[in-house]
């Protein structure tokens, strides 16, 4: 991706153009419920519809259905819509199986659904990565098929994605401790493309993740380049390491409430400096860096008339960071401290200590702020 140190997303802006999708819940739900009603009756129902969170009730077309003597299956396309989701045009798969009497509906993990294996996520440990959303919804839909046709809801469901566990390098699920293979997930069924919101809950779900395995230092990044630096430097593991992307007013506001002792901030100059002067969305779309406040800095850290100049009428962030570094100005070093001090206001109360790393484009660290009430690096 383009950007100054490869971020890791572009864009999240909703644009209301664009054609919603389905979440891999749904489909799952859809699959499931379409199975439920062949393993009562023999027949599969096409198109298949299932109630949402919010009381709609969308249809959904089968792309595959098996029937066996004591299972059924059916398979949904996963339509995404114009949203960029890994899953789109993934087969969702559900098969349903008669479970022990009493037992209500269970669920199990076929191939490319992963398993939890860490603790801290909606789902404990052992279970398959089914969200409680997803599961409450493929419930209903099984029980709606049972009291439709007279049957008990013993029934055993399993989700698969061919190709899922390929899909999955792609998400977050392996530093987050689900192996295996892809997440059931969605909390209104619908997608939204370009939402926000996934990226905020991806972030939130990493903390908790940190937090319940007893971590008690780790590192939000910009982009996959200050990610780097800031593990090499700290030795940090991958449970340690949070995609904050641009969103770091998102990922503070968890943390005020959901404290772990050592956050450092590493991230690229550029968006370093508009936290520095105290904005919480980074995303070049909220607003650019602003070069006067840099050539301001530049002032006050004994920089001439001349190189102030420079800086204002820089056509970038780097281009007043290269004038700084020629003139051995601390400009990076600067703009850590202040990017530290909009942190520890945002935490303020939470007892989080906060260092805050620059990271030049070569992975190099450029500018530092040390936690200062113990002094470290």
């Amino acid at each position: 991706m383009p950007g100054e140190e490869n971020d890791f997303m572009e864009t999240c802006a909703a644009k209301p153009s664009l054609r919603r999708g389905w979440t891999t819940g749904a489909c799952a739900t859809a699959a499931a419920r379409a199975a439920v009603e062949a393993l009562f009756t023999g027949n599969f129902p096409d198109p298949v519809a299932i109630t949402l969170p919010n009381g709609a009730r969308p249809s959904f077309a089968l792309a595959t259905h098996e029937i066996g003597p004591s299972w059924a299956a059916a398979g949904i396309v996963k339509d995404a819509g114009d949203d960029p989701d890994v899953t789109h045009g993934a087969l969702v798969k559900s098969k349903a199986m008669r479970g022990e009497p009493g037992s209500s509906v269970q669920f199990r993990a076929g191939e490319g659904v992963g398993t939890v294996t860490r603790a801290g996520l909606p789902i404990p440990p052992g279970e398959p990565a089914i969200n409680p959303v997803p599961r409450q919804m493929i419930r209903e839909a099984v029980r709606e098929a049972a009291a439709l046709f007279g049957q008990p809801d013993d029934i055993v469901v399993e989700i698969s994605i061919p190709g899922g566990e390929k899909l999955a390098q792609k998400t977050l699920n392996g530093r987050l401790g689900i192996v295996g293979g892809l997440s059931i997930l969605g909390t209104t069924g619908i997608v939204i493309p370009y939402s926000c919101a996934a990226w905020i809950d991806s972030i939130h779900r990493g903390i908790d993740v940190a937090r319940a395995a007893g971590v008690a230092h780790i590192a939000a990044a910009t982009g996959s380049t200050s990610e780097s630096a800031a593990a090499k430097l700290y030795g940090l593991e991958d449970i340690a390491l949070i995609e904050m992307g641009d969103f770091a007013g998102g990922m503070l506001k968890y943390l005020r409430t959901h404290p772990i002792p050592r956050l450092t901030i590493a991230g690229g100059f550029a968006k370093l400096s508009k936290l520095a002067a105290g904005r919480l969305d980074l995303h070049s779309k909220r607003g650019a860096v602003d070069l006067s406040v840099l050539s301001a800095w530049i002032a006050q850290l004994g920089g001439t008339v001349a190189q102030v100049a420079d800086a204002a009428q820089a056509n970038t962030a780097l281009e007043v960071l290269q004038i700084a570094k020629s003139a051995e100005i601390p400009l990076a070093d600067h703009v850590a401290h202040l990017a530290r001090e909009t942190v520890s206001k945002t935490l303020a109360g939470s007892g989080i200590e906060v260092d805050v790393l620059v990271v030049g484009r070569d992975g190099q660290i450029v500018g530092r702020a040390a936690c200062p009430r113990v002094g470290r690096p």
